[in-house]
């Protein structure tokens, strides 16, 4: 009786964990989960339906106002209807020489459908990426078709465990350097150097070679001239 009362308690323990853990793993996220500072982009935001009895219709995703970006441009995902919303800039922008007076602060999906036990993914190519920050904090909002609506907003704060509904994260690292591909360049002229100096020697092997050969065989032309030449003078003096 002792140990069916113990595995009833762990069974129950197991199933509270599972319970307790499932949204963690079925968060709204953000792939791949890092991009080069002060760059561009292409990302997919990844939804998957945590749910068994309901289908997630919408994804709403709003960038940060103070990270603004000029450019995000989204993907066509069949099915799914996609539209981009700006917003005026208190401070314009100088993006490649032209001054830019607002900035995308939202990206809607809707008319789709994931269903349960499924996920979709919804990229999008962005930037210029800011490159005074480690990150990107996008808060999106998930709708299912029986109006369930799941706020994935939450910010997670260092050395605190996840939130229970955390907001996707894009880490910003930094970029490479000129002498990152200074040090590039030199070893691929260094790659290059030698492959053509092992091209330079084993083409010098080649025609030694070739003349060892030439000379050889003329060797022994003049060797078989020299026996025919001395058979006919023996004759020729019997």
């Amino acid at each position: 009786m002792k140990i069916s009362r113990v595995s009833f308690a762990a069974a129950v323990a197991a199933g509270a964990v599972l319970v307790l853990s499932g949204p963690a793993f079925a968060h709204v996220g953000v792939q791949p989960g890092e991009a080069a500072k002060g760059g561009y982009a292409v990302i997919n935001f990844k939804v998957p339906n945590e749910r068994d009895n309901a289908s997630t219709t919408q994804l709403e995703v709003n960038f940060p106002i103070d990270q603004p970006l000029t450019s995000v441009m989204p993907q066509d995902i069949p099915g799914w209807t996609v539209s981009v919303e700006k917003s005026k800039l208190d401070k314009p922008l100088t993006v490649h020489g032209k001054q830019v007076n607002e900035a995308v602060t939202k990206v809607t999906w809707s008319g789709g459908k994931i269903e349960p036990g499924h996920f979709q993914q919804f990229p999008l190519s962005i930037g210029k990426l800011p490159d005074n920050a480690d990150q990107m904090v996008f808060k999106a909002i998930q709708t299912y078709d029986n109006n369930e609506v799941v706020r994935w907003i939450e910010e997670t704060k260092a050395g605190a465990p996840e939130p229970q509904n955390p907001a996707p994260v894009l880490k910003l690292t930094a970029a490479a350097t000129s002498a990152d591909q200074h040090d590039d360049d030199d070893a691929t002229k260094a790659d290059d150097a030698k492959g053509h100096a092992d091209g330079h020697d084993k083409a010098a092997a080649s025609g030694s070679d070739t003349t060892a050969r030439a000379l050889g065989i003329a060797g022994i032309v003049l060797g078989l001239g020299g026996v025919a030449f001395g058979f006919v003078s023996r004759r020729r003096a019997s």
